[in-house]
């Protein structure tokens, strides 16, 4: 640029629009930023708003399991979106905004160190001028006396006296004009050398540290032009990997290998036996009570009532009292027939007296043999029942385990503490262990009672299957079921995978009963979680299992 060093203006100028184009770049960059957290807040909301929690039946179909996969891949794909704002906004225009303040600096500086030369080689040459002027003066007032002291010798009316007084003004003169013109010849080769330096050496020095600068903003925007575009490029295989995602959410629905029908059917069955025929009532012989098993006119079975009421109706006993009225009539019938031809008040008595204690009979007898419905799903068609209670079943015995697991960490710990006093007070764990172990008691009580219910829910079923002549098969499919999931989870009992991953902070002594000694550093395999009494069992790398502090050890992401 060293060219252009008497363009001093233009150069102002070029770098002046340089810093421009960078501010304009950075708030370029800030709208794109705006758009995109715009966008993925956008798709957040809209996920959330169609992310409906629906019944675990809802959950279990393919059709809503893929359509919550969507969501939670379109989620995650808005996050991305995020992603790409943050990192623009951190590494190019929070980074672009620092290296524009420092640009200006330096751009400033170098155009005060330009302006301030200029200056100075300007002051020099006024001083030159000045010199100059002063030695014209000079040397025309030299040449006068000159002329002027000639004229004098020359006159005959002049006196010696004068002559030489004359002659003495104009030696003052000439040699006043030679020291100016010596002053002027000092000033011109000192300003010729200002200007050499100026022109040759000092502007191209500025104006080169110029061009570098400029250079290198010209790389820096570069630089910021690709990372636009690489920001977004590093993002794109997690991006393609949702897109993948609900791609595969679609391509898994498949009527030919997932059959959401046949699951709605094994989810809703009710295990009912389809009603047999009508049987033909030949009232030729006399009016004789049908004994088929249709579905107008179900049998006394608890199992046949279900598919006809939504709410739970009482079913009497197999045994009953004995009757005081003649067999083969009915009761209800012989009191609503004398009620018919009585009056009002007659009526009620009648009614109070014979079918009210009646009904009360029969409600007593109801709470004495049928626990609450809320409670053992008794109102529910035997499938939906048998089901209902084993998921209870299962939930207990979860709580039952982790509980079992909080007993024994505790009882570890109350060891631990007896055999070092330093760590902790055994006494003040007793409460936790009475709380855990009642808390196991109401456990046990309650998977006793519900296997009691389901117990008599299988039992149930094949007597039901019984009086449909199903008798043995129904007894070897719950046998055979019962057998595949004893079978799988005989399987799985021994087999413990770790749960985590983790690394030891610290170097421990395990010094009493259950506990290991870990090294600061070493990687740990988690075997079973801290369950909030400090500790948490863990595998090492050559197989040694025991108790460590859940404080001493970092997990693993």
């Amino acid at each position: 640029m060293w060219q252009l060093c008497d363009q001093y203006d233009h150069i102002d100028k070029h770098t002046q629009s340089g810093i421009d184009l960078v501010e304009r770049y950075i708030k370029f960059v800030k709208e794109r930023t705006e758009i995109e957290q715009g966008y993925a807040k956008q798709l957040r909301n809209l996920t959330k708003k169609y992310a409906k929690r629906g019944s675990k039946e809802e959950q279990d179909c393919s059709n809503h399991a893929s359509f919550q996969e969507i969501l939670n891949e379109l989620n995650d794909y808005a996050g991305q979106r995020e992603l790409i704002a943050e990192n623009m906004i951190t590494a190019i225009c929070v980074e672009l905004t620092k290296y524009l303040q420092d640009l200006k600096q330096e751009r400033k500086t170098h155009l005060s160190d330009a302006k301030k030369a200029q200056q100075n080689l300007e002051s020099s040459f006024k001083q030159l001028e000045s010199t100059k002027k002063r030695f014209a003066k000079e040397w025309a007032e030299a040449e006068k006396a000159t002329q002027q002291a000639e004229k004098i010798e020359n006159d005959l009316n002049a006196t010696r006296l004068d002559a030489e007084k004359a002659k003495q003004h104009a030696h003052s003169r000439t040699h006043t004009a030679e020291e100016c013109r010596s002053d002027y010849a000092a000033q011109l080769q000192k300003y010729n050398k200002e200007q050499n330096f100026f022109y040759y050496s000092e502007i191209p020095q500025i104006f080169n540290k110029m061009q570098d600068m400029d250079e290198r903003r010209i790389r820096r925007m570069a630089e910021g032009y690709c990372q636009f575009s690489d920001i977004e490029k590093k993002v794109l295989p997690i991006i393609s990997k949702c897109l993948e995602g609900i791609s595969a959410a679609g391509v898994k629905i498949d009527e030919k290998k997932v059959n959401d029908s046949i699951l709605f059917i094994e989810q809703h069955k009710s295990g009912f036996e389809r009603p047999a025929d009508v049987e033909f009532e030949d009232y030729t012989q006399g009016i004789k009570p049908a004994t088929s098993d249709s579905s107008l006119n179900p049998p006394k079975v608890r199992a046949k009532l279900w598919p006809f009421s939504k709410k739970h109706k009482f079913v009497p006993p197999s045994f009953s009292p004995p009757s005081p009225f003649p067999p083969g009539s009915n009761p209800l019938s012989l009191h609503l027939s004398k009620l018919q031809h009585s009056p009002l008040s007659l009526c009620l008595r009648e009614f109070n007296r014979s079918v009210k204690p009646r009904i009360s009979t029969l409600k007593i007898l109801h709470k004495q043999h049928s626990p609450p419905a809320a409670e053992d799903f008794s109102h529910l068609p035997p499938e939906q029942r048998k089901k209902r209670l084993q998921g209870k079943i299962d939930d207990i015995t979860k709580d039952l385990q982790k509980a079992q697991d909080q007993s024994d960490a505790l009882e570890k710990m109350k060891g631990v503490y007896e055999q070092n006093p330093q760590m902790g007070d055994p006494s003040s764990l007793e409460p936790q262990i009475t709380e855990t172990a009642q808390n196991i008691g109401r456990l046990r009580g309650e998977l006793a009672k519900y296997e009691t219910w389901l117990a008599e829910a299988v039992g149930g079923d094949e007597s039901s299957n019984t009086i449909n002549n199903n008798t043995q098969h129904g007894i070897v499919a719950a046998d055979q079921s019962q057998n595949i999931y004893t079978d799988f989870e005989d399987e799985f009992d021994d087999i413990e995978t770790p749960v985590g991953q983790c690394t030891a902070l610290y170097t421990f002594e395990g010094n009493s009963e259950g506990t290991i000694s870990i090294t600061e550093g070493e990687l740990l395999s988690i075997m079973e979680e801290d369950k909030g009494d400090g500790w948490m069992r863990v595998l090492r790398a050559g197989g040694e299992e025991g108790y460590i502090p859940s404080s001493y050890v970092k997990l693993s992401p």
